[in-house]
């Protein structure tokens, strides 16, 4: 299961979105969340799912892998779809006791199933799998350096949520290691109740502690080294700036985006 979490994983890659800005990545994925939850109907969803897969298509990352990244995660979604089943009212088709399922509620356990799973998707492949973290730093700090004139620490926050970013595969990658070290002297970490498996716990979760505080460390170091003072003076070797296929795609975007609106308000 822990193999099964991409979060933080970088695909290195020449694909169309592999090229697009930074900045530009962060607006569309605030734009696709936002169609998202406005779709209604099936053809407005349709349309989603259609862009979806053409934006799979573009990364070069693979439907397997995108997979992925939902499978850990896919047992929130049938739960959450579970729930709205039996607790949206309207037309009953099955009942019993205090259970009752509507129409209603399984279409809308259907869409909010793939609005969830569609969610996870396209955000991992805009800003996780094709996006450099120094380059997700730099789109996230110029996004919000407006911010900078009531002193925000912009350039700050956006170190901080990148290299977080970056360091969950390290520190999956440790606790797996971690927990094939206690395996193999004897730990049991599948069998008993919710109190044993949780005490069976400690032994990863204190040297996986005691790991991420080293690590934390180490780069805190290595950054003074390199004499890192945040944002002040600070030059960068590639300078943001939109090209062509920049432009087209905030075009295609805007006419897509256009199109599941209206979708969702008249059919």
């Amino acid at each position: 299961m822990l193999k099964d979490i991409t979060l933080g994983q970088y695909i290195p890659g020449k694909s169309v979105i592999h090229r697009l800005d930074p900045r530009l990545k962060l607006v569309l994925t605030i734009a696709y969340i936002a169609v998202l939850f406005a779709a209604k109907g099936p053809a407005s969803y349709a349309l989603v799912f259609g862009s979806l897969v053409l934006l799979i298509a573009l990364s070069d990352i693979g439907l397997r892998f995108v997979f992925r990244s939902i499978r850990p995660l896919l047992f929130i979604i049938l739960f959450t779809a579970v729930l709205n089943m039996f607790y949206v009212p309207g037309e009953a088709v099955w009942s019993w006791w205090i259970f009752t399922i509507t129409k209603e509620g399984i279409r809308t356990a259907i869409y909010m199933a793939l609005r969830i799973a569609m969610l996870i998707s396209g955000t991992f492949v805009l800003l996780n799998y094709t996006t450099q973290p120094i380059m997700l730093t730099d789109g996230i700090e110029q996004l919000l350096g407006p911010l900078k004139k009531i002193h925000v620490p912009v350039h700050e926050l956006a170190m901080m949520m990148t290299i977080a970013l970056r360091f969950i595969p390290t520190l999956i990658e440790e606790t797996d290691k971690i927990m094939s070290a206690q395996k193999a002297r004897g730990a049991d970490f599948e069998t008993g109740n919710i109190v044993r498996r949780a005490k069976a716990l400690v032994p990863i979760l204190v040297p996986l502690f005691v790991s991420a505080f080293r690590r934390a460390d180490d780069l805190a170091v290595a950054m003074e080294c390199r004499c890192y003072r945040g944002s002040e003076g600070r030059t960068r070797l590639h300078t943001l700036k939109l090209q062509k296929i920049d432009y087209l795609t905030i075009g295609a975007a805007a006419l897509l985006c256009t199109g599941i609106v209206l979708l969702g308000i008249y059919v």
